[in-house]
C-alpha cells in the first residue's frame, strides 16, 4: 500500500513499471579497457598486490588481515592503474559508450525529421490509460479514515516538539512521520517548527505552508495536537523551547526504540524535543502506525489557502491550453538546476567556463567537501552509472521517443534552470506547448511567493499532481510523494515515467541512431 514516506514513494497494491534491465556496462568491471575490449596488461606491482590478496584470502588463520589487506591493495592498484574514464579516455582513445553528453549532436541530427513528423495521428498521451493495466489497487486509507479512532482520546502522556528540516517534501516528510509517532506515544503533538534551511533559504512556517486548521481538525479523532505549549508548561522551561531536553534519536528507528526510549523520558518530563526530526522513523512498521501515516500525508495535509486558490487556477489554465489532448498534459519534474548540476559532478557543453562555475558553486554550496583529499571526480564514469540530471534537451528526446508528439501540452516543474535560455530553448522546440508557473500565473499573482521556495514548489506539486502522466527525472522526494499521492487520489490509476538513465546515456551517444526510434511509441 502506498506509504507518505519518501523511501517508499509510490510502493503498494500496483508498483509503478520497474526500470528496463541496467546497461550492458554495469555488468563488465570499470577497470576494462573500452577502447580495445581487452585486458590490459597488469605491471608487476598490481600483479604482486593481487597475489598477496589472492593468497591471504585462501589461508584462514589470517583472515582477520585480509581487509586491510585488500583496502591496502586497491588503493595502489587504483593509483597505478587508474579508474576515472576520463583519463582512461586519453590514454586509450575514444571515450567510453555513455560517458560523454553529446546528446546536442544527436538532437542537431533528429530535428529535420522529428519537424517532418509533427502533428502525426499517433499520440501517446491517448494511450496513457490502458485497460488492460487496470488492476486491483488497496489504497493505504479511505476517505473515511479520519473518522476511524476515538471521540475522546486518552489522556497525553506528554508534548512532543519536533523541528522539520529542509524543503518542502523533506518537512512533508518529517510531519507524516511525527503524527504517526505522536499517536503511537499517544503524545500532544505542538505544530512542527520549521527550520532555515542553509540551501532552500525559506522563513515560511508551517501555517504559511499548510491549512493549520485542517490539519488539527483531520487529526482529531487520532492525534491531539496544539499550536504552542501551554503556559504552565512554558513557565516550567522559562519560555524558552530550547531547555526542553533533546533526545538524539537515530535515523529509521522502530516503533520499540520510541516506546522503550522516548515514552517514559515524555512521562518524566512532561514535553520533550526531537530536532533534527529528519527520517527518524522505520520504513517498516506496523499497520496503525503507518496508517496515521497514510492519514496525514494524504487527508491532513492540504496546501494553505493563497497557494490553493492560486494551485486551483492554474490547474484549470493548464487543462483549458491542453485542448488538443482533450485537456490532459503531461508534467515533468525537471532537476536541472545550478545546485543539482554542481553537486551531480557531471560534464555538460560548457567547456572550461562551465567547470569554473561548478568548481564556485560547489565550494559554496558544500564548503570543502568537494576537495577532500582523495576525493576524485568522475564525470564520464557519473553518466555511465546514471547519476547525472537529465538536461531539458534529454527529457523532450526521449518524450518524442515514446510517441509525444508536438501537440502534446507539457508542464515542467521546476526551480530556476542553470542556463535557462540555452538548455530550454530545444525542449521548447519539441514541445512549443509547454507551461510552467510563471506562464500560467501572472507576475501579480506569484508576487506573493517570490522568495519563498517552498511555496512555489507547493505550486507545482499541485499543477503535477492533475496531469495524465507525470514524468521524474531525478528522484528525491518530489517525485516520491507525488507518485503515491497521485495513486492515491485516482484509485490507483496514475501513469508515471521514471527512466533508466544508464540506458538514454548509451542511447544520447550512439552516432548511428536512427529515426524509427524517435517514432517508436512507449509502452506504459
Amino acid at each position: 500500500m502506498p506509504h507518505g514516506h519518501s523511501r517508499l514513494g509510490g510502493a503498494g497494491g500496483r508498483s509503478t513499471p520497474s526500470s528496463p534491465l541496467s546497461s550492458p556496462r554495469s555488468r563488465h568491471g570499470r577497470s576494462r579497457s573500452f577502447g580495445g575490449g581487452r585486458w590490459p596488461k597488469k605491471s608487476l606491482v598490481e600483479r604482486l598486490v593481487l597475489a598477496i590478496v589472492s593468497a591471504v584470502f585462501r589461508r584462514r588463520g589470517v583472515l582477520l588481515f585480509a581487509p586491510v589487506l585488500y583496502i591496502t591493495g586497491m588503493v595502489l592498484y587504483m593509483g597505478s592503474f587508474g579508474f576515472d574514464v576520463g583519463l582512461r579516455r586519453n590514454a586509450d582513445g575514444p571515450a567510453p559508450p555513455g560517458s560523454v553528453y553529446r546528446s546536442p549532436q544527436v538532437f542537431e541530427k533528429l530535428w529535420p525529421l522529428m519537424e517532418t513528423a509533427s502533428n502525426s495521428s499517433f499520440n501517446a498521451l491517448t494511450m496513457a490509460w490502458s485497460p488492460t493495466l487496470h488492476q486491483s489497487w488497496k489504497p493505504c486509507g479511505s476517505m473515511t479514515i479520519s473518522q476511524i479512532g476515538s471521540k475522546q482520546l486518552p489522556e497525553s502522556n506528554g508534548f512532543l516538539i519536533i523541528e522539520a528540516n529542509g524543503g518542502l517534501n523533506q518537512q512533508r516528510l518529517s510531519i507524516c512521520d511525527v503524527v504517526a509517532v505522536a499517536g503511537l506515544l499517544n503524545a500532544t503533538l505542538v505544530i512542527p517548527i520549521f527550520h532555515l534551511n542553509s540551501v532552500w533559504q525559506d522563513s515560511s512556517n508551517f501555517s504559511d505552508i499548510f491549512d493549520e486548521d485542517f490539519f488539527i481538525d483531520s487529526l482529531k479523532n487520532n492525534v491531539k495536537i496544539v499550536r504552542e505549549l501551554p503556559e504552565d508548561m512554558l513557565q516550567r522551561f522559562d519560555y524558552n523551547i530550547s531547555s526542553i531536553v533533546n533526545l538524539r534519536v537515530k535515523a529509521w528507528s522502530s516503533p520499540n526504540h520510541y516506546l522503550e526510549k522516548v515514552l517514559p523520558r515524555m512521562k518524566e518530563l512532561g514535553a520533550v524535543r526531537i530536532a533534527p526530526f529528519s527520517n527518524r522513523l522505520a520504513n517498516a512498521v506496523p499497520s496503525p502506525v503507518q496508517g496515521l501515516r497514510c492519514l496525514a500525508n494524504f487527508e491532513a495535509l492540504r496546501f494553505a489557502e493563497p497557494i490553493r486558490v492560486l494551485a486551483e487556477r492554474m490547474v484549470q489554465r493548464m487543462i483549458r491550453r491542453s485542448s488538443e489532448g482533450g485537456g490532459r498534459y503531461v508534467s515533468v519534474h525537471l532537476r536541472f538546476e545550478k545546485d543539482m548540476v554542481a553537486f551531480s559532478c557531471c560534464e555538460y557543453d560548457g567547456g572550461e567556463e562551465e567547470k569554473r562555475e561548478m568548481d564556485v558553486a560547489r565550494e559554496k554550496g558544500w564548503r570543502g567537501k568537494f576537495r577532500r583529499k582523495g576525493r576524485v571526480i568522475k564525470p564520464g564514469a557519473n553518466r555511465m552509472d546514471g547519476k547525472c540530471p537529465l538536461t531539458p534537451l534529454e527529457v523532450g528526446m526521449m518524450l518524442r521517443g515514446m510517441g509525444f508528439d508536438n501537440t502534446t501540452s507539457v508542464y515542467v516543474a521546476a526551480g530556476k534552470i542553470y542556463k535557462e535560455e540555452k538548455f530550454m530553448a530545444p525542449l521548447k522546440l519539441m514541445f512549443p506547448h509547454l507551461q510552467t508557473k510563471d506562464t500560467l500565473a501572472t507576475p501579480e499573482e506569484l508576487a506573493p511567493f517570490k522568495g519563498f521556495s517552498s511555496r512555489l514548489a507547493a505550486l507545482d506539486y499541485s499543477v503535477c499532481l492533475h496531469s495524465e502522466v507525470f514524468v521524474t527525472t531525478q528522484g528525491g522526494n518530489f517525485p516520491h510523494f507525488l507518485i503515491g499521492h497521485r495513486r492515491y487520489l485516482f484509485g490507483g490509476h496514475a501513469k508515471t515515467i521514471r527512466p533508466d538513465k544508464r540506458k538514454l546515456a548509451l542511447l544520447f551517444d550512439n552516432p548511428k541512431i536512427r529515426f524509427h526510434w524517435i517514432q517508436l511509441p512507449f509502452s506504459f
